[in-house]
């Protein structure tokens, strides 16, 4: 077989067609992804909708719905240190534990969550419990990203991994889908089962994706990592070391994604109800629209970035967001039905969607493979925490600015994303697609390991 020399940059060592369980990996990771998605974001729309006045029923509506915010996040400041321990735990025991254990951990934390007393019933230590268990489902939520886009990473075949990690990727929108529809069915139950059996059907969820996970064969990156003693005694402390310039752009790029869909998703959701421009009912609804065609979205933008590279859509859906910040609200602010539809298809479908689809395959491309779980679990989690207070800030703007106030912060969000693209490098651009392109060819397909010749380019890839 002639081999090509490939860059450095491509960092892929590991099957060249991918190995007889990529599909069966992507279904364990994205299903597990759905559920902690399910049970993350679904405490988004109980915070916007029903938290308030359940468990700060002192306060005014407005002050509620700050304390609300804060609580939410809460969840999203505690995701760095998930980050963290699933990163290390990732590089170091392998990518299955960390797959398992979280996915338990969000799943208890969740239907706690349901169980809780409410302020009427024990006053403050409801919201006491409310932030501890939020925590915790910040910790779990923090530690399974990095896990199962890793797994699905290192098992799909080269000139495919933008694809397969799209797969989990679209485990959001549907896990978003989940939460909603749950909500929308829920909207009409009497007293606080509108907001509790969301968070209780959790526990059929979660079985569901233990069978599914403990079926899943560990990662052949990693085995390869621990069979040549290169596993590295502390993989935190080593990428912040070697590579943090990589950790601060990955923070970037998410802010950009994660902290944008926190305004333009997250803090919408509250803004339509305060502002009376649509029902809760209207608004949970066009939010099931949007996760419903998020799903193919999210997937379809991931696979783009196969044939263009993953920088190139980064570029052009940060420019996009730019543009769209005041449009956004404008639309919102007219009051009709239709308009809230488009404008959160196009918030989630185009602003989130695209960039949540490139960073799949582009973050752990960053990184090498012996450090690349706590790489690019940084990069991903700490921008959880920008995010996380970004709905609580936003309110403030908005009594501050109105309007306006929550429009400029997305486009300073996006301008962010935009300068982050532009200093990142591109991990598959057109040199890299040709040469795995050309080892792809001459590998038989029955060949599912490639290893690259002592001296290539790319051996040391996974050292």
């Amino acid at each position: 077989m002639t081999t090509t020399p490939l860059t450095t940059d491509l960092q892929m060592r590991g099957p060249v067609h991918g190995t007889g369980d990529q599909r069966r990996v992507a279904l364990g990771s994205t299903a597990g992804a759905v559920i902690e998605a399910y049970d993350f974001i679904g405490f988004g729309t109980a915070a916007a909708l029903y938290f308030g006045t359940v468990f700060f029923p002192n306060q005014n509506p407005l002050m509620g719905t700050l304390a609300s915010f804060a609580t939410l996040g809460v969840g999203f400041v505690a995701r760095p240190l998930g980050g963290v321990i699933g990163g290390h735990l990732g590089d170091r025991i392998g990518r299955k534990p960390v797959l398992v254990a979280s996915l338990i951990v969000m799943g208890l934390a969740t239907v706690l969550i349901g169980c809780l007393p409410t302020y009427a019933q024990v006053g403050v230590l409801a919201p006491a419990l409310l932030v501890t268990i939020r925590i915790v489902q910040g910790l779990a939520y923090g530690a399974e990203w990095g896990g199962a886009i890793l797994m699905t990473y290192e098992h799909a075949p080269w000139l495919k991994k933008g694809k397969f990690t799209g797969i989990v990727q679209a485990g959001f929108p549907v896990g978003l889908l989940l939460a909603n529809l749950a909500f929308l069915g829920s909207v009409k139950l009497p007293g606080d089962w509108a907001w509790r059996v969301p968070f209780l059907l959790s526990a059929v969820l979660v079985i569901v994706g233990l069978i599914i996970r403990s079926k899943v064969p560990e990662s052949p990156v990693f085995e390869e990592v621990k069979e040549s003693g290169s596993i590295v005694a502390n993989p935190i402390k080593e990428v912040i070391k070697s590579d943090w310039r990589n950790i601060v752009r990955g923070i970037s790029l998410r802010i950009a994604e994660t902290a944008g869909y926190a305004i333009s998703i997250t803090y919408m959701i509250s803004y339509l109800k305060s502002s009376e421009h649509a029902t809760s009912a209207e608004t949970i609804l066009a939010l099931c629209i949007a996760s419903a065609l998020g799903i193919v979205a999210t997937a379809a933008w991931a696979a783009l970035t196969d044939r263009i590279g993953r920088r190139p859509l980064y570029l052009w859906v940060t420019l996009f967001n730019c543009a769209w910040a005041i449009p956004m609200f404008l639309l919102v602010n007219t009051g009709t039905f239709l308009a809230v539809i488009a404008t959160i298809v196009v918030s989630y479908c185009i602003s989130q969607n695209a960039l949540a689809g490139a960073q799949g395959a582009w973050f752990p491309e960053l990184f090498q493979a012996n450090t690349r779980s706590s790489g690019a679990s940084l990069a991903y989690q700490i921008s959880a925490m920008v995010s996380g207070v970004t709905p609580f800030l936003t309110t403030l703007l908005y009594i501050k600015f109105g309007w306006l106030g929550p429009a400029l912060l997305f486009l300073a969000y996006s301008v962010i994303g935009l300068v982050a693209t532009k200093v990142t490098r591109e991990t598959w651009g057109p040199m890299e697609r040709s040469a795995a392109q050309e080892v792809t060819d001459s590998t038989p397909h029955d060949q599912f390991a490639y290893r690259a010749p002592a001296g290539s380019d790319v051996a040391g890839a996974v050292s």
